[in-house]
């Protein structure tokens, strides 16, 4: 099984040593390729759980949105998604927008619970003749019983 690492070839030992103890081997790592002894791998692993497992590696570093897995066969192709410079920025804005959600929240919670007091305030002085109760609710119908009429015999 070989996996070709691409622009992802620096961190290619890491990988490995990730990848080693799932697998079942100790894997080679030279020039942006990952290899392992195929007699050992074919009987223990399919690509497809090696293609997972690279997955939730890239997810751990926090590179998941920037690469694709390709598999064929026995090979493992890690490809970088080129990104505009747009999505780029925007993913640089993105973990900074919770952060002003929060600090706008906490802005605007005093003017929120002085509303509430005031909304509440509004009931308590409402009289109680305009005051409308909520609506009984049906009784359910009993579905009507006939009895079988007796038929008459000749």
């Amino acid at each position: 099984m070989k996996i070709i690492l691409g622009t992802f070839k620096d961190n290619g030992d890491e990988l490995a040593e990730f990848l080693g103890p799932r697998v079942g081997d100790k894997p080679s790592v030279s020039g942006g390729e990952i290899n392992w002894n195929d007699e050992d791998v074919k009987k223990t692993i399919k690509s497809k759980h090696v293609k997972t497992y690279i997955k939730r590696y890239l997810n751990r570093k926090g590179e998941r949105a920037n690469y694709q897995i390709l598999v064929e066969g026995k090979e493992l192709r890690l490809i970088e998604i080129e990104h505009d410079e747009e999505e780029k920025e925007e993913k640089k804005k993105a973990p900074t927008q919770p952060e002003e959600k929060a600090e706008e929240a906490i802005a605007t919670q005093p003017a929120l619970e002085a509303k509430e007091e005031a909304e509440t305030e509004k009931k308590e002085e409402a009289p109680a003749a305009e005051v409308e109760e909520p609506a009984k609710p049906k009784k359910a119908r009993k579905p009507s019983q006939k009895k079988p009429s007796a038929s008459p015999s000749s």
